[in-house]
């Protein structure tokens, strides 16, 4: 992610108990990966044939083409090329980079500016890249947020990027994975196959259902540092697609001098989150707008982006530490959702 750590999002799938043989074989098939950083996991079932060697070949050129394409540690990919290109001139980079920027432009829009591709420079100001603490200067603040901001950056036609700076530096890391999600569900589904769940890093997308009409069920971890434990259990209900999208801000922080400063900047500042807000989760239909509003509400906090999750609509689970405790706060449609149950 650009800034926010994912948080880790499983799926529980049910399998027979130890040491008792399953009759018949279990129809649920799986195969994972490397992918971006992190893995990508496939369960799935079908009645009709599946040719799984041939599936998989397909989604690992996808994510190789993907990451070719998205990747910013990789200085031959697309968009590390248009970034170290020093120029306003518009710039060829392919239809779905500039898709996935005028999203993210409607979601910043959205959340006052907090949500942010730009924002990469001050992750780097901050020392979160080198992994080592830097309290910047406000000199140093203010030359860095010159050159922040979705305003900087256009769309040129259907398939060009152009910079306002020519030093400007986009990072899609905390929308396109949700976006990577979504195309190798496409596969999935040209394959013929209805029931499965598609995960990369953590961010996944669930259709129909388990075997035997079982509902997929997604557990997420507690938000506290170390911490591999359950938190939430979420049951989804629905046959249609649904995405849940999880960020956090507890994997990635410095502690300075009795003050900790979250790796989750916002935008509008150039500084780290002061709010109680460490984790996330969206659950929408779309992967892509999923992935990228749990970056933008955990920019957020619950206190101003559940006012924006209600306005709009959308199923968000807020968890708040305050103190020794996680307080859950759920959006008003996600309340009111009859094709979800969190436990």
């Amino acid at each position: 992610m650009m800034w926010a750590v994912l948080m880790r999002a499983t799926a529980v799938v049910s399998c027979c108990v130890i040491g008792v043989s399953c009759t018949p074989a279990d129809p649920l098939k799986k195969f994972s990966g490397p992918a971006q950083g992190a893995t990508y996991n496939i369960s799935y079932w079908s009645d009709q044939p599946v040719d799984q060697a041939a599936l998989q070949q397909q989604i690992t050129a996808e994510l190789e083409r993907i990451d070719l394409a998205m990747s910013n540690y990789r200085p031959d990919s697309t968009i590390e090329k248009f970034n170290q290109l020093q120029t306003t001139d518009p710039v060829e980079v392919g239809t779905e980079l500039v898709q996935l920027v005028a999203q993210a432009r409607v979601i910043s829009s959205q959340s006052q500016g907090c949500y942010d591709l730009t924002v990469k420079p001050l992750f780097d100001l901050w020392g979160f890249k080198a992994d080592q603490f830097h309290q910047p200067t406000p000199a140093q603040l203010d030359q860095t947020m010159q050159s922040i901001g979705m305003a900087k950056i256009h769309e040129s036609g259907a398939s060009m990027l152009a910079k306002q700076l020519p030093q400007l530096r986009l990072d899609v890391s905390s929308i396109a994975q949700g976006w990577t999600v979504g195309q190798l569900a496409k596969i999935v589904e040209q394959a013929g196959i209805e029931n499965y769940l598609v995960e990369v890093g953590g961010e996944l997308l669930v259709r129909g259902k388990k075997p035997e009409q079982q509902d997929w069920r997604v557990a997420i971890e507690k938000p506290l540092p170390g911490a591999q434990t359950l938190q939430k259990v979420i049951t989804v209900k629905q046959q249609e697609p649904l995405a849940v999208m999880t960020s956090g801000t507890y994997r990635h922080y410095f502690d300075a001098k009795g003050v900790r400063y979250s790796h989750v900047l916002d935008a509008r500042t150039g500084t780290p989150v002061k709010h109680q807000t460490v984790s996330t989760t969206v659950l929408m239909d779309d992967p892509t707008l999923g992935d990228a509003w749990s970056t933008a509400f955990l920019c957020l906090g619950s206190k101003d982006g559940k006012p924006v999750a209600d306005r709009l609509g959308l199923k968000v689970l807020f968890i708040d530490q305050l103190a020794d405790e996680l307080v859950e706060i759920s959006s008003d449609a996600l309340q009111n959702s009859q094709a979800i149950s969190l436990q």
